[in-house]
């Protein structure tokens, strides 16, 4: 199995997906592919649009993507896929609309047996079990909270320590609290921006120039990074 997760599309002062790039090349390797996407975390935007400035992005890269939506039979779509790439946007939306066309175990099966898969923010929630880190507002109402679990513990992106001034609602951190409260068995990855998980098999590795906090009840959280085996989060 091969995931590459990333926190956010785009890093403060950057071009889309730019911080990326040399990243997801490696990831695809040097043959040019067209992966499959996924766009249905777009809410205020266009499936076209959102494919075309993948797209783009992509083709500096010396690869492509077409769009899931372009499709007559999305299940046949991911039955040929090369690669997945799932965008960022609304988790909920995201969920949702997979769940209605029937493509979450088409699409775990797929990447078990070995084709690459890429999500940024919305599509690195999905890869977990569930989607109840991520910090998405459910504008959609879900059956379930379940997604592809692909790996057997939970990311939140943009993960941020921020606690602004006269500010009285929680942090990030204290959520992260509660969620690990009533789900102690769980690892949480808070994932900053400008980060993301490369997982091989059982091999789990940061890239960026930040730290991941990791979060367990019982256990102080820690900082882990790009030196660090993740490894254990998967166990």
């Amino acid at each position: 199995m091969r995931l590459l997760l990333l926190s956010n599309s785009t890093n403060a002062g950057e071009t889309y997906l730019e911080y990326s790039k040399k990243h997801l090349r490696s990831f695809l390797g040097d043959e040019c592919i067209k992966a499959l996407f996924i766009p249905f975390a777009a809410v205020t935007f266009t499936y076209n649009e959102y494919e075309k400035k993948v797209s783009d992005k992509f083709q500096e890269i010396n690869h492509d993507i077409i769009s899931i939506h372009k499709f007559d039979d999305p299940l046949e779509a991911v039955r040929n896929a090369k690669a997945i790439v799932v965008g960022g946007g609304n988790t909920w939306k995201l969920l949702k609309t997979l769940t209605d066309f029937n493509l979450i175990p088409i699409i775990r099966e797929k990447v078990l047996s070995g084709t690459p898969y890429i999500g940024w923010s919305a599509g690195s929630n999905v890869a977990c079990p569930t989607i109840m880190t991520t910090n998405d507002m459910p504008v959609v109402e879900l059956h379930s909270f379940r997604s592809f679990n692909l790996v057997n513990f939970q990311i939140n992106p943009h993960y941020t320590d921020n606690n602004p001034t006269n500010h009285a609602g929680e942090t990030r951190e204290q959520r992260i609290e509660e969620f690990i409260e009533m789900n102690p068995h769980v690892y949480v990855v808070g994932l900053r921006e400008g980060t993301m998980l490369t997982i091989e098999n059982h091999k789990i590795i940061l890239t960026g120039n930040k730290t991941a906090r990791i979060f367990r009840k019982g256990i102080a959280p820690i900082e882990l990074g790009s030196n660090d085996d993740l490894s254990f989060l998967n166990k």
